[in-house]
């Protein structure tokens, strides 16, 4: 039997609709490339966002088309998350920190037909310009630099649009955005995001058991909008009519500290590097800023040492664990203690809040070993696999179909344990792992466990081979500013926390460790770069392999 509910379309523009009518007037602020700064309203969104979609349909966007940014998070790249998929086009952002061999590689396999750029990026488009086939280019005007030949005005385009317009009727499971995998195992991958699955992770994302976003709160998302969709936050924060501060090309520790402190920011997110950077300059310059308390600060991308998790609690900002890939829109699991679990003793509520956490809902996962499903007991591993309405069912084009398993779950890829109350522990990436004597070792609770020392800023474990015991663990670390410490120290500090074999056997340090475009350690780099250090290391005279 058939219900009898109205057959009403799950679609974002709808999120700005409401938005517009009951919160018109709250504020989208964005930085400039001069540090000045840019207000609109959402009554200013949507209206905006009405003449790009109308705009777009005049220039011949047909349904389905790609429509590529080349963007930093700001006002107009926003619009162009609303105005795109309104449009019936799909909404593609180019990761502006690839190289542009790589950049024109994904633009080319997407077959974008146009691209929105930023005019304070005209020289990385100069770069990919002769290797793409953008059939038109829109420059957003954000620094005053003059339009190249064969570009037109963003601001004009936005201009032909003016007057009446109705949306066209679309479905809810068509395409609305698109984006490309970090490409770390070969080729990036096409992930299309659905109408439907952006508003149902929308929903989701902003439950207080999840990010907790209200209409009352100022978000500032630095992960950037070309990244997994922002990690859905715009879209999130559209539908809780939340004031939305845009950070522009300007990341840096004191701009965005500066920002939070002026804006009265209560939630921001990024990945790890932005917020050990944040922590060391509050840790010089206790007095300088004056943040509002309690401000919650979500952490992805890669895991959030509990020492960082620790070092802000002293500060009465909160940490807000949560992981997610690009195949997942992006979010999974946040990890926020149960309130029957409150009470815990301090290290062991750091330990949970240092975990990935619970999978929000509608979203299943299990971790899956050689002889099945994993026990949830926190200690037996297996391969993450998630599925739910936001999950990829497959790769533009189809590429990749041994990434789900027979019976449709997303193998992700990371190696997991999940404890009786269903948190979610990454303990590596399967090509990570390093497998020493025939037992496992987890690079990320080593990793985790050197960044709690006060001297070490970052740390990255890899796996190096050894004549007898296949492999064995090696760090890369780099230390504070003004800050020392030797081998043997560190390694004394991991002796009490780890069994005697997880011990790195060397320590190498370093002035940074080389990420990816999302800022994930590149541990490939690092393998190569240290194999002929340690092979060199066990060929010494003297040395004990």
């Amino acid at each position: 039997m058939q219900s009898n509910m109205m057959n009403f379309p799950l679609l974002p523009r709808h999120l700005l609709g409401h938005a517009a009518k009951l919160y018109g007037t709250v504020e989208i602020v964005s930085r400039l490339p001069d540090k000045s700064l840019h207000r609109e309203t959402y009554r200013d969104l949507e209206a905006r966002n009405r003449a790009l979609a109308k705009a777009l349909i005049s220039a011949g966007l047909r349904p389905g088309d790609r429509v590529a940014t080349l963007m930093w998070n700001h006002y107009a790249h926003l619009e162009a998350y609303f105005g795109i998929p309104a449009s019936g086009g799909i909404l593609h952002t180019l990761n502006l920190r690839l190289h542009p061999d790589d950049i024109a590689y994904i633009s080319n396999h997407a077959e974008d037909r146009f691209l929105i750029v930023d005019d304070t990026l005209l020289d990385l488009y100069a770069a990919i310009r002769p290797h793409t086939h953008f059939e038109r280019v829109f420059v957003v005007s954000l620094a005053g630099h003059p339009l190249p030949p064969g570009c037109e005005s963003y601001e004009a385009l936005l201009a032909e649009g003016a007057g009446k317009f109705t949306y066209p009727d679309l479905a809810e499971t068509t395409a609305a955005a698109m984006c490309y995998t970090s490409g770390t195992t070969g080729r990036p991958k096409g992930v299309l995001y659905s109408h439907r699955s952006i508003v149902l992770h929308s929903l989701v994302s902003a439950l207080p058991n999840a990010l907790n976003l209200g209409q009352r709160d100022v978000l500032v998302p630095v992960v950037p909008m070309f990244h997994a969709i922002s990690w859905g936050l715009p879209y999130t924060a559209t539908l809780a009519g939340c004031k939305q501060v845009m950070p522009g090309p300007h990341l840096d520790p004191e701009s965005l500290l500066d920002l939070y402190q002026q804006e009265r920011v209560s939630v921001s997110a990024g990945v790890p590097t932005i917020w050990l950077g944040i922590l060391e300059r509050l840790e010089r310059e206790p007095e300088r800023w004056q943040l509002k308390p309690g401000m919650r600060m979500v952490v992805g991308g890669s895991a959030a040492p509990e020492g960082m998790i620790r070092g802000f609690d002293k500060f009465g900002l909160e940490v807000l664990h949560a992981w997610g890939m690009t195949e997942t829109s992006p979010l999974g699991t946040v990890s926020q203690l149960k309130s029957y679990l409150s009470n815990l003793p301090a290290d062991e509520a750091y330990a949970l809040r240092a975990k990935q956490g619970l999978p929000v809902p509608l979203f299943e996962a299990r971790a899956m070993g050689d002889s099945g499903e994993a026990p949830q007991d926190g200690k037996t591993l297996g391969e993450l696999e998630v599925r739910g309405p936001w999950v990829a069912a497959s790769y533009y084009r189809g590429e990749r179909p041994e990434s789900w398993s027979e019976d449709g779950w997303f193998r992700t890829g990371d190696v997991v344990t999940i404890d009786p109350e269903g948190y979610v522990k990454i303990t590596d990436r399967t090509k990570d792992l390093i497998k020493s004597g025939g037992e496992w070792i987890s690079s990320v609770d080593l990793e985790n466990a050197l960044m709690s020392h006060p001297a070490v800023a970052e740390a990255a474990v890899i796996a190096l081979p050894d004549p007898k015991w296949q492999e064995r663990p090696a760090a890369v670390v780099v230390l504070k500013r003004n800050h020392s410490a030797s081998e043997d120290e560190l390694r004394e500090y991991l002796r009490p926390k780890f069994a005697k074999w997880w011990l790195p056997d060397v320590i190498y340090f370093a002035t940074e460790i080389p990420r990816t475009s999302t800022g994930k350690f590149l541990k490939s780099r690092l393998r190569k770069i240290y194999a002929e250090q340690e092979k060199s290391r066990l060929n010494c005279p003297g040395t004990t392999p």
